[in-house]
């Protein structure tokens, strides 16, 4: 499946035994370029609408080998919340100042929410999911300022494809593999 650029793609493989493999396709040569201006900008326009993808068909997968029909509405209500991303152009843009990964996150955490809240064949769920739709939808403008404002900034990731294993060390992170 494509939806728009390459960047959008979602793999799912049916496994033996009923599993399956579900993964975002994007090309990882953009990567080096995405963790570059992160580090130079604070921005990640690293589009991670494959990943909600993936998770949406794993939800459906797993909630018709399960039969579980709260799993089956958390599927359905995030392939909405992913459906409203596309149509309000909530994917990050390309330069500082706009919306980037932690925008598109933030978007989805509220149309997933709201998709929840919404829904009448759940009560218990909806009823569990309005008071954060609720807050998230009153607090969007503020939240978004927020994200917006740590952007602009360089930032000190400690290294990606070379870690420095003394800093990882020294900040007590997990060891770094040999």
């Amino acid at each position: 499946m494509e939806l728009g650029t390459s960047a959008k793609m979602l793999s799912v493989v049916p496994l033996l035994k009923g599993g399956g493999l579900f993964e975002d396709r994007g090309p990882a040569v953009r990567r080096p370029k995405h963790v570059e201006q992160f580090q130079h900008e604070g921005y990640l326009r690293w589009d991670s609408l494959g990943e909600f993808l993936a998770l949406g068909a794993s939800l459906e997968h797993l909630a018709q080998t399960t039969g579980n029909e709260d799993v089956k509405v958390l599927a359905e209500t995030l392939d909405e919340a992913n459906g409203k991303i596309l149509e309000d152009n909530r994917s990050p843009a390309r330069q500082v100042g706009e919306i980037d990964n932690r925008g598109s996150h933030f978007y989805l955490a509220l149309y997933w929410a709201q998709a929840l809240a919404r829904r009448d064949n759940s009560t218990a769920m909806s009823a569990r999911f309005k008071p954060l739709a609720d807050a998230l939808a009153a607090n969007a403008a503020k939240i978004n300022a927020e994200l917006i404002a740590a952007q602009g900034k360089p930032v000190d990731t400690g290294g990606h494809f070379l870690p420095d294993r003394e800093r990882r060390h020294r900040l007590g992170c997990a060891r770094a593999r040999p």
